[in-house]
């Protein structure tokens, strides 16, 4: 056994030992003594596969430790305590605020604990401030169906505090990059909204930076029958999509694929500096750039294993994310249904033109492999999604090339940009009309409740079509 694939092997263990962490109680120290005994008595037999599988254990048991501490270390703050009680402390703004119709909400790093703080709408206030802040805490509670506390957990907020009084006491507390970064995008925000009607202002900021807040409810209940409201987010599917997009619109610009792909990654990294690298679009990227470095060298088939070992650093940081956040789990099963399904689909469309073809391969399997999850979490089917994504994906990457171009310009010259915001603008309204025009067709949606079993068998039929596919594609095509 190679060293990568006994690498592959400890990851997946690791991988394992979180999961099996997240859901049942385990005690650490027994196993890990059975872990330790059985390496031992493995060590001695010099049984390579059975010293295998006893680090498999031994990674497995460090996967539940990494969890129980990190998780432990969660709900031991000391904020936790102050809950229903009135306090003032000092903090510093450590996201970019969102800003609402009638609030402003942003997380306020302290040194008892992470708050999470809902504000009046005005004064406006930025990331790296610091602040005082005096209120009354609470417990997160749930909203609807929607987890809001499981939702905060993940990164580390265990209370809230809404309208509390707050009192400026310092700027520049941030990292500097991350402040320009932020920066950048107001700026380029702004030229959007000077030089776009409102409902293509929202849709293409929510293109661009993920941000739904101006959609109106009515389009994001359409986005959502359509199967489109995966383009008005920056999950693991949108980037791992829009970076093969990226990179079949530079060869098509006649570019070598080597420099095509160099490029591809930049832009990407560009993209995610530009948005304020919050943590969903880091994992996002680094997703669509093992996607893109597979694809480049040739190993689309065996890209599960830097698929896994990213996976596998991600949680090594936070390992919260596998059971809290569907954007992380998004942002892995795209990838897996790419690397396995890509090939199948790419032959099922060889009719279509090249460019074409790629972009629906890789978007068909990347949505097969997340479908389940969607239905899991969010009760709606569409019945239109491939007829809505074939008319809306190929021109995603002139919609997001323009954005930037005119919104560039437009830093630099008012009058240049509105001139440049044209196509933009013809774009936006081809697509709304799309996503419009199929909205009312009757029947294109179907809203159901499924339970976990069903997200169970799902997986297990997808991983037994994905195995085969692997096996059949692996042969010459004689042998298929």
């Amino acid at each position: 056994m190679t060293y990568s694939k006994a690498l592959f092997y400890f990851c997946l263990s690791f991988i394992f030992g979180i999961f099996f962490a997240s859901f049942f109680k385990i005690s650490f120290f027994p196993f890990l003594a059975l872990t330790l005994a059985t390496l031992l008595i493995s060590t001695f037999s010099k049984n390579h596969t059975l010293l295998i599988f006893s680090f498999c254990i031994l990674f497995f048991a460090i996967g539940i430790f990494r969890f129980q501490s990190y998780f432990s270390k969660i709900q031991n703050q000391e904020i936790k305590n102050f809950v229903g009680k009135e306090i003032s402390i000092f903090g510093v703004i450590n996201e970019e605020p969102k800003i609402k119709e009638k609030s402003i909400v942003f997380s306020v790093k302290t040194e008892k604990g992470k708050i999470l703080v809902k504000a009046k709408r005005y004064p406006e206030f930025e990331y790296g401030e610091k602040l005082k802040i005096s209120g009354v805490l609470k417990e997160p509670k749930a909203k609807n169906s929607f987890n809001w506390k499981n939702y905060l957990l993940k990164d580390g907020i265990l209370v809230e505090m809404d309208f509390p009084e707050i009192e400026r006491t310092g700027k520049n507390y941030g990292n500097l990059i991350k402040k320009f970064s932020i920066s950048l995008k107001k700026k380029i925000e702004e030229v959007i909204k000077q030089n776009l009607p409102h409902l293509h202002s929202a849709l293409l900021k929510s293109l661009l930076f993920g941000q739904e807040e101006d959609i109106p409810f009515e389009w994001k209940e359409k986005l959502n029958q359509t199967g489109l409201r995966h383009i008005a987010a920056v999950s693991g599917m949108n980037i791992t999509i829009i970076s093969n997009l990226i990179l079949s619109f530079l060869l098509l610009l006649g570019l070598w694929r080597h420099h095509a792909f160099y490029l591809s990654i930049f832009l990407i990294s560009l993209y995610v500096l530009m948005i304020g690298s919050p943590p969903s679009a880091i994992r996002a990227a680094i997703m669509g750039i093992l996607y893109l470095t597979a694809q480049h060298f040739g190993r689309i088939a065996s890209g599960e294993r830097p698929v896994v070992f990213a996976a596998t650093l991600m949680l090594l940081f936070n390992p919260l994310l596998l059971r809290y956040d569907v954007g992380f789990q998004l942002s892995f099963l795209a990838i897996l249904g790419i690397i396995y399904f890509y090939q199948f689909f790419f032959e099922k469309f060889k009719r279509f033109p090249k460019t074409i073809k790629e972009n629906l391969a890789s978007t068909f399997s990347a949505q097969i492999f997340t479908f389940p999850l969607l239905i899991y979490n969010f009760g709606q089917i569409s019945l239109i999604s491939p007829l809505t994504n074939l008319l809306i994906l190929p021109i995603l990457p002139t919609v997001t090339i323009f954005g930037f171009v005119f919104s560039f310009f437009g830093m630099i010259s008012q009058p240049i940009g509105y001139f440049l915001s044209f196509p933009c603008w013809l774009f936006l309204s081809y697509l709304l009309k799309v996503v419009d025009f199929c909205s009312k067709i009757p029947y294109s949606f179907l809203t159901l409740k499924v339970n976990f079993l069903f997200l169970l068998i799902s997986y297990l039929i997808l991983i037994f079509l994905a195995f085969h596919l692997n096996r059949k594609f692996s042969q010459p095509p004689f042998l298929r």
